[in-house]
């Protein structure tokens, strides 16, 4: 390959990334916000339990708990807070 060859394959390539970008761009911005939402989520629930001994508010980090926070997030924490308070 020459130089002219490696240069309309660098723009091909580049003009194909840009329009698969443009087609999942509203998929892609969906899967990011629910990855920020789990992960702040799951931060929100490790402080939680990192501090069950001063608050004494304890939630176990089980399958069920990291389900409900990796779903829904921070709302979800707040969610089995209450579900925890009220039972």
């Amino acid at each position: 390959m020459d130089l002219n060859q490696k240069i309309i394959a660098a723009l091909v390539g580049g003009f194909l990334l840009i329009a698969l970008l443009r087609v999942f761009r509203a998929p892609l911005r969906l899967a990011f916000r629910l990855a920020v939402n789990t992960l702040l989520g799951f931060a929100a629930l490790w402080a939680v339990h990192a501090t069950a001994g001063i608050t004494g508010i304890a939630l176990g980090v089980n399958l069920w708990n990291a389900l409900v926070v990796g779903i829904l997030g921070v709302p979800g924490l707040v969610l089995l807070l209450l579900t925890q308070w009220v039972l």
